[in-house]
């Protein structure tokens, strides 16, 4: 168990290293990229395993008893989000070995992604607050070179605007575990729990924790701090902003479902403030991607717009409402991560990124046109798609929460996602291309992005058509969330069966 559970951490720890050593090969180097993705996404399934029996395994680092250990701790929720990492590392590394103009670029990426998997993986997996802002540092200095790489004016003025608002937002969560300390001793998620729920902790603790979920929101981008991630994501290549889109939001989103369910799982006054931000992100998100023509900036706004989403389920936090969340982080991680993939794959053969400069897909690529269309109508929540689930579950939650407001900005943002998605669809893919063959590009060397593309898009479509025990592992994991006893209990016990 104790090996296990340190796996997502050593596998893409030992893969960086390894890429390091054979620098000089680039073919090697993703060889051995590729290895350590698969073989994270191997661990990352087999903890899904134990927690689907109910398990929450937990571990002290140095044999030191919690609270005073480092403590690791995985449950239905955390194992779901190591194997998707996995999944998603996986397939940006196919997509990085498809023939690019510079082969360095490639040699560069692959150390750099496996530091940044380290601490994303590393954020799923602990269970310290101190050691969560460490995971954090960890994932922005892989994220901070993973942006730069090309170069370029553009790059560097994304970069800028990204790393300015994720500093700020470090610095407020140092200064909240800082308070937090101070207020209760001990930063140990399952003691302060435990804590929190007793009212033992005095006020500033609280006021800390409000600190700390506004730098979890600046991270997953939510109104009206998400300026930052349509600013950069779309200028950084393809496989790096397919690899943000997929997992760093998720990040955000995942801290702030963990931190809310345990200090404040019966706060009325937090859970109306994140259902009022959860609706203006969601609507917001959507119409700043009406208003573009850049199919990265689309795609990027409507990250946003879908985060909103996941927030909803927390904000309603009835278990049907958490396991929509959880449903919808599986669903759209998957689907976003895909589209970027794609993206890039069509403004490779039409030669732009503009709309008014792309054309003529569906003639030259049909195969191309079907793998964008299944996550593109999934994430526009069309049945029987993953995306149509996800949704389904969060309208049903709110219409059963009488949150009507909330049931409506959701199906609202549905059909404007629609309606983006379809935007995409006449300009890249229907319409010819306004240069004729002249602007078309060479597909020599996409093989293995198509196949990462077409093994997501069958992931989409496995998801849909087996709803049933996907939506039972997230109702599990909505319970184990909304009732964190059995969470407590084993960090506390260093280990034990819900």
């Amino acid at each position: 168990m104790n090996a296990l559970i340190v796996a997502p951490l050593l596998i893409p720890l030992a893969a960086l290293v390894l890429c390091l050593l054979a620098r000089r090969w680039p073919r090697a180097v993703a060889g051995l990229s590729l290895l350590g993705a698969l073989g994270l996404a191997a661990a990352g399934l087999a903890l899904v395993g134990l927690a689907a029996e109910g398990r929450i395994i937990a571990a002290q680092a140095g044999g030191w008893a919690a609270p005073y250990g480092i403590s690791l701790v995985v449950d239905r929720l955390s194992a779901a989000m190591v194997a998707i990492t996995g999944i998603i590392g996986s397939a940006t590394v196919l997509v990085a070995m498809a023939r690019d103009e510079d082969p360095a670029r490639g040699r560069d990426f692959h150390p750099l992604m496996h530091g940044l998997l380290v601490g994303v993986c590393g954020a799923f997996i602990t269970g310290d607050v101190f050691n969560l802002y460490v995971w954090f540092e960890v994932l922005l200095v892989g994220s901070f070179g993973l942006l730069m790489l090309g170069g370029g004016r553009r790059r560097l003025a994304g970069t800028v605007d990204y790393l300015v608002l994720n500093l700020v937002a470090t610095i407020m969560f140092l200064l909240a575990a800082a308070m937090l300390y101070g207020a209760s001793g001990s930063l140990n998620m399952a003691l302060l729990a435990q804590q929190f729920a007793a009212g033992e902790v005095p006020v500033t603790a609280h006021a800390a924790v409000v600190l700390m979920l506004t730098a979890f929101s600046i991270k997953a981008a939510l109104f009206p701090v998400f300026g930052w991630l349509p600013a950069s994501y779309h200028v950084a290549w393809t496989p790096v902003s397919a690899l943000f889109a997929g997992l760093l939001t998720k990040v955000g989103v995942y801290a702030l479902i963990r931190i809310v369910t345990l200090f404040w799982p019966d706060a009325g006054l937090a859970h109306e403030v994140l259902l009022w931000v959860a609706c203006a992100t969601m609507l917001i998100g959507v119409l700043g991607a009406a208003a573009q023509m850049e199919v990265r900036r689309i795609l990027s706004f409507h990250i946003v717009s879908q985060v909103g989403y996941m927030i909803l389920g927390l904000a309603l936090a009835t278990p049907l409402a958490l396991a929509g969340a959880v449903f919808y982080l599986i669903h759209h991680i998957v689907v976003k991560a895909n589209l970027f993939f794609i993206g890039g794959i069509a403004a490779r053969l039409t030669g732009s990124e503009r709309l008014p400069a792309m054309g003529g897909l569906y003639a030259r690529a049909p195969g191309l046109a079907i793998l964008f269309a299944i996550p593109a109508l999934s994430l526009a929540g069309i049945p029987p798609l993953s995306g149509f689930w996800a949704k389904f579950v969060l309208v049903k939650a709110s219409l059963d929460a009488s949150a009507w407001m909330a049931a409506t900005v959701a199906l609202v943002t549905g059909l404007f996602t629609l309606l983006s998605m379809s935007k995409i669809w006449n300009e890249a893919f229907l319409k010819p291309h306004p240069a004729g063959e002249a602007g078309e590009r060479s597909d020599v060397g996409l093989a293995p992005a198509l196949w990462a593309t077409g093994a997501l898009a069958a992931m989409t479509l496995a998801i849909g058509l087996g709803a049933g025990p996907v939506m039972d592992y997230a109702m599990a994991a909505a319970e184990q969330l909304a009732a964190p006893a059995g969470y407590i209990a084993a960090v506390l016990e260093a280990g034990g069966r819900r």
